[in-house]
C-alpha cells in the first residue's frame, strides 16, 4: 500500500484521478475525483451537483473554448450504483447498465479520447452497494503506448473490499510532452474513516497550479445514504 498523500505530492501533473475504496471502519464505500489542469480551457472549470451526481461546468462561460472533453458529467447514480469516469463515457456506462450490460461491457463501445498526441486514457469506476454489500470495479481504456491504432483495455474487479483500503489510477504518469499514459494496475492506497480530512488531504496533496475540482463522496453499506464533498480552485 502507497501513500496517496505522498504520490500526489511528488507528480506535478497526475491529470485526472479516480480513487474507490472502503473506510477503515468497514462503514463506508468511499470514492473521489479530481481534475486538473495546464491549459487556461481546461483550467476554467467547476464542479457543480446535478442530481445525484455532478458535472462540469465553465467557470467564466465568456472563456470556454473546446466543450468537447472538458465538459461532461463525472459522477452519475443509477439506483444502487455510482459511476465515476473522466469523461462522457459516465453516460456510457449508465446508459449501458440500464439496458443490462456490464461494466466492461458498456465500455466496449468506447477508446482513449482523440486528443493526439496525449491520446488521453479514459478512466472509470463502478461503485455497487446493495443489502449491506460492497463491490467495485475499474477500467482504463489506453492507447498501445502511444500508437492509436490500437485501443487497449483494462478491467479492475474488486469484490470484497478490505476495510481501510482503495485503489488509485489517474491518466497520466506524470508531466510531458507527449503527457504518458498510465500503466499497470491501479494503486493499493489506504483509505481513511473521515470524509473531511480526506478530501483535506487530497486537495492540499495536488500541485498547486494544475489542480481545479475535487470530488469526494462516502457512502454508508447499511443504508446507501452518502455525504459529498465539493472543492473548486475557481471560486
Amino acid at each position: 500500500m502507497i501513500s496517496l498523500e505522498n504520490e500526489l505530492k511528488n507528480n506535478a501533473y497526475p491529470g485526472r484521478g479516480i480513487v474507490i475504496g472502503r473506510s477503515a471502519d468497514g462503514k463506508h464505500a468511499v470514492t473521489a475525483y479530481f481534475i486538473m489542469g495546464r491549459s487556461s480551457n481546461s483550467r476554467n472549470r467547476v464542479f457543480v451537483t446535478e442530481g445525484e451526481g455532478i458535472r462540469t461546468e465553465a467557470f467564466d462561460p465568456s472563456l470556454l473554448e473546446d466543450p468537447s472533453l472538458i465538459i461532461y458529467a463525472p459522477v452519475r447514480v443509477l439506483g444502487n450504483e455510482t459511476i465515476v469516469t473522466n469523461g462522457d463515457q459516465t453516460d456510457t456506462v449508465f446508459d449501458g447498465r440500464k439496458e443490462g450490460l456490464t461494466f466492461e461491457q458498456s465500455l466496449r463501445s468506447r477508446e482513449f479520447e482523440p486528443d493526439g498526441p496525449n491520446f488521453t486514457p479514459r478512466i472509470s469506476g463502478l461503485l455497487h452497494v446493495e443489502d449491506g454489500a460492497f463491490d467495485y470495479s475499474m477500467s482504463i481504456l489506453k492507447s498501445n503506448d502511444g500508437d492509436p491504432s490500437c485501443c487497449n483495455r483494462y478491467t479492475f474487479t474488486y469484490d470484497k473490499p478490505i476495510a481501510g483500503q482503495g485503489h488509485f489510477i489517474h491518466t497520466y504518469m506524470h508531466d510531458g510532452n507527449p503527457l504518458p499514459s498510465f500503466c499497470g494496475e491501479p494503486k493499493k492506497v489506504e483509505i481513511p474513516d473521515d470524509m473531511e480530512s480526506f478530501a483535506s488531504m487530497l486537495w492540499d496533496s495536488l500541485n498547486e497550479e494544475n489542480k481545479v475540482s475535487l470530488f469526494v463522496r462516502y457512502i454508508d453499506i447499511a443504508t446507501g445514504a452518502y455525504e459529498t464533498k465539493i472543492i473548486n480552485k475557481n471560486k
